[in-house]
C-alpha cells in the first residue's frame, strides 16, 4: 500500500473530524495533511447555523453548494446558494456567518491552513444567523 495516497468517502470521513477532510490538523504522515489549504464536507440539517459571526478571518474561502439551500451572510450582503454548483468566495478579513435554509451539503475550501486558528462557537440548530456585531 502506498502511504502517499488516501482513498475515502467524504461523508464518512467528514464525520470523524467535524467535516474537515484536509488541512494542517491531519497527522503530518497523512497525505491529507496540508498547511496550504483546508477542505470541509459540511452536512447541515435544516436550520443549522453558525453560533456566532466569524470576525477577523485570516483565510480566503470558497463555499460550493452540493445540495440544499444555504445562505451566507456577509457584511451588507446576504448570498443564497440555491442551485447545485452555486458558490461564493470571500477574501481574508471578510466577516461572515451562515444558515442552512434546507438540509444542505456544502464543500468549503479555505487557504491557507492556519495552525492553531479556531473560531469560537459551533453550529447550532434553529433559526437565522445572529446579527453581525456592530462596531463604533
Amino acid at each position: 500500500m502506498d502511504d502517499s495516497v488516501y482513498v475515502g468517502n467524504a461523508g464518512k470521513d467528514a464525520a470523524l473530524d467535524r467535516g474537515w477532510l484536509l488541512g494542517h490538523f491531519k497527522d503530518a504522515a497523512d497525505p491529507r495533511h496540508s498547511v496550504d489549504v483546508e477542505i470541509k464536507w459540511g452536512v447541515h440539517p435544516r436550520g443549522d447555523e453558525r453560533a456566532r459571526w466569524v470576525t477577523g478571518e485570516e483565510r480566503t474561502a470558497l463555499l460550493v453548494l452540493i445540495s440544499g439551500r444555504f445562505r451566507v451572510e456577509l457584511p451588507g450582503r446576504s448570498v443564497l446558494l440555491a442551485e447545485q454548483g452555486d458558490y461564493v468566495v470571500w477574501a481574508r478579513g471578510v466577516d461572515h456567518s451562515w444558515c442552512a435554509e434546507e438540509e444542505s451539503v456544502v464543500l468549503t475550501v479555505r487557504w491557507p491552513s492556519v495552525p492553531g486558528y479556531k473560531v469560537p462557537g459551533e453550529a447550532i440548530p434553529g433559526g437565522r444567523p445572529r446579527p453581525r456585531p456592530r462596531t463604533a
